[in-house]
């Protein structure tokens, strides 16, 4: 019967509502950026920094540029303006919403990565910046979020062009930041560019890519499909395994209804080395949503055609909304498309059908437990069950 559980319940998972996306303002750059920080300060939505190529691909001599311009939209139906610069152009860090603010950890700049972090809080119609407790060491293109009011962080690179990513978790605790990060190791391999989530009391990280050096040196990735679990009082349990690689999928994973999240696009992969890289297909667009009471892992739709999926992009829960700014749908092009999903795509999944199949279940646990009584105040049972 436990198996037909799980059979119903995966069933169940597919029967999630279809997401509703819109448009919202586009960011006042013709490029985008991917990298960027992202988040929510006194209501307003905040984009920071990033990078892209705004003169040419890679491929023809284009250099990847990093930016320190922070955006402010302060309305979903308004427009965005320039609020400010950075300490410094960065991208490729970790954000996280705190009530205090946006806080934008590590990242990179056109020459290394850095370990400071910084919160920034919009107040009365201007930016502010203050520093944070530094990361024990450099990171960048690293995942992380916000769990209670302990900000989690996992993966990374010290260093451009490394060779091997990390494999630490670090922990701030923003109620006792003079304790600055604690860290211990990550079960999992080291890895870049993961997807995390938090749901309820845990946090989540998954897919991602190791490194490791070619016959030249160069960085080679290997795209990972595992997925890892952590409570505060357990610790850290592998989960499932995801159905495919989702490398840079917009992070952290939004949450939909009382027990999924999902996944959206993500590099999976399979286009590695598209030739010629002009032509490039883009990322893949279907979503894959995570049951947490059943650990299981179901596709649930894709995102509209008439949007390239973004990797390397913050989601931001605000005003009632899934936002993605941003973000890079193929090798070295950016956009300034800036994508929300509606309330509806993020409602109850465990509804009607999934209490139905647990009512259904449990009678007929019951039924089969008075058969058996029956069967034994008669005298007669089986030799096999």
């Amino acid at each position: 019967m436990s198996r037909l559980l799980l059979i119903l319940l995966c069933a169940a998972t597919s029967a999630l509502a279809g997401n509703n996306w819109r448009e919202l303002a586009p960011l006042p750059d013709a490029h985008g950026f991917a990298g960027s920080f992202a988040g929510v300060s006194n209501s307003s939505l905040i984009v920071a920094g990033g990078a892209n190529f705004p003169d040419a691909p890679p491929w023809e001599g284009g250099r990847k540029t990093w930016h320190d311009s922070v955006f402010i939209l302060e309305r979903p139906d308004g427009e965005w303006r320039q609020a400010g610069k950075l300490p410094g152009a960065r991208g490729y860090g970790v954000s996280v919403t705190i009530p205090e603010g946006l806080l934008c950890i590590g990242g990179s700049d056109a020459e290394r990565h850095h370990a400071d972090c910084f919160l920034l809080t919009w107040k009365s119609g201007a930016l502010e910046s203050r520093a944070y407790p530094p990361l024990p060491l450099p990171l960048a293109e690293m995942t992380g979020a916000l769990l209670g009011r302990t900000v989690h962080v996992v993966g990374g690179i010290r260093q451009p062009g490394a060779t091997s990513a990390d494999n630490l978790h670090l922990m701030l605790d923003l109620d006792s930041l003079e304790r600055g990060w604690r860290h211990e190791k990550f079960p999992g391999a080291a890895r870049i560019l993961a997807v995390s989530a938090v749901h309820k009391e845990a946090f989540f990280v998954m897919s991602g890519a190791s490194l490791a050096p070619d016959a030249e040196g160069k960085p080679v990735r290997t795209y990972l499909r595992d997925a890892w679990r952590y409570h505060p009082k357990s610790g850290w349990e592998k989960t499932a395994d995801m159905p495919r690689a989702a490398v840079a999928a917009p992070s952290p994973a939004p949450a939909s209804g009382a027990s999924h999240f999902l996944v959206i696009g993500g590099d999976d992969g399979s286009r590695v080395g598209f030739q010629p890289p002009a032509a490039h297909p883009g990322f893949p667009r279907s979503i894959l949503a995570y049951d947490t009471l059943t650990r299981t892992w179901a596709e649930h739709g894709e995102m509209p055609a008439e949007w390239p999926a973004p990797v390397t992009a913050t989601t931001v829960d605000w005003e009632g909304n899934v936002v993605i700014p941003s973000g890079e749908i193929r090798p070295a092009t950016r956009t300034p498309d800036v994508l929300a999903m509606t309330p509806s795509a993020v409602k109850s999944a465990f509804g009607l059908l999934n209490w139905t199949v647990v009512a259904v279940y449990l009678g007929g646990m019951i039924a089969v437990g008075v058969w058996f009584m029956k069967r034994e105040e008669s005298g007669t049972t089986d030799s096999y069950f």
